[in-house]
């Protein structure tokens, strides 16, 4: 379950906008959040001078205030939490100390470091998102500060599903939600069209037996929707498609339903597990325009391997605990 939730703030208001995200969850899985500040340090490969020792003080007082600030705010909201300094490039040390203490979520904003205007995932993002191997909740802001609900409660929520046991990662997380907040769940499943790949259009017979394919899919989707619905609770809804192209059909989906959540696990059937996400989950990542859950549906111990091989990093790990 989703217990040690890490939450990378950068001091901007911008950021901040992920916290009603994490009350949420924590609550809902009785989670603990930890709240992580990181202070950049001069790289030494650029040979440029190191921070003055006054000026690296005071903005570490700082940090501690902020984050200070941050955690008696969750603790009016009956969320534990504690708070973490790190030192060094931000991108790296979010990704290291996730996996020193083993998150089992990270929350963060598409804009978190990075002082892009757009609902772009920036590239400190991407390259956190590619090296976490964690679960993940991205919440989109376009860079203007967001005024959300203090006591945010998920009302609609899509959930993107291929038949796949791997994409069934994600029913565990969204019952809970099912539980905690009864919002209305959307159960969607997408039956792609064979593709043809040839010069010339099809024959008659190629046509009728692409479409009794279609047909034979559309049988066995609504049969599994029916399934997980009966599995998640009575009350969820159902969206069976037909479509060119999956991932699109589900992002416009996402956009006509006016989602708040999107739950979607990191890979599906087709999936490789030595990539991080599968390819409609990395469509989502990249062009979503809804908080995005990520359910990593691999085990611990499958990528262990892949934690070790850490990001190298040009300056001494240096953490502090603020108190």
């Amino acid at each position: 379950m989703l217990y040690r939730i890490l939450v990378p703030l950068d001091g901007s208001a911008v950021t901040e906008c992920v916290l009603p995200h994490a009350v949420a969850i924590a609550k809902t899985f009785n989670g603990i959040i930890t709240l992580a500040h990181v202070l950049e340090q001069p790289s030494e490969s650029l040979h440029l001078p190191k921070a003055d020792p006054l000026d690296w003080y005071l903005k570490k007082s700082a940090a501690k205030l902020y984050l200070s600030k941050i955690q008696t705010q969750l603790q009016e909201n009956l969320v534990d939490s504690e708070v973490v300094i790190l030192e060094g490039n931000a991108a790296e040390q979010i990704v290291k100390h996730a996996h020193a203490m083993r998150a089992d979520l990270l929350i963060i904003s598409n804009n978190c470091h990075n002082k892009s205007n757009t609902g772009a995932v920036s590239s400190n993002v991407q390259h956190i998102l590619q090296h976490v191997w964690t679960s993940v909740l991205i919440v989109r802001t376009d860079g203007s500060t967001v005024d959300l609900p203090q006591d945010l409660r998920y009302q609609r929520m899509l959930v993107p599903l291929d038949g796949s046991q791997r994409a069934g990662a994600a029913l565990t997380f969204v019952k809970a939600f099912a539980r905690a907040y009864r919002p209305e769940i959307l159960l969607a499943h997408v039956v792609a069209r064979p593709e043809m790949p040839r010069h010339l259009p099809l024959t008659q017979e190629e046509t009728e037996l692409v479409n009794r394919m279609v047909e034979c899919n559309r049988e066995e989707g609504a049969k599994y929707l029916d399934q997980v619905r009966d599995q998640v609770h009575p009350t969820c809804e159902t969206r069976l498609l037909v479509g060119d192209n999956v991932a699109a059909t589900l992002q416009n989906l996402s956009e006509e339903e006016n989602v708040d959540l999107l739950v979607l696990s990191a890979h599906g059937y087709s999936g490789e597990s030595r990539w991080p996400y599968g390819s409609i989950t990395n469509r989502f990542i990249t062009h979503g325009t809804t908080p995005l859950l990520i359910v990593q549906d691999l085990q611990p111990d499958s990528f262990d391997e892949r934690r070790t091989e850490d990001v190298a990093t040009r300056q001494p790990d240096r953490v502090t605990h603020a108190v």
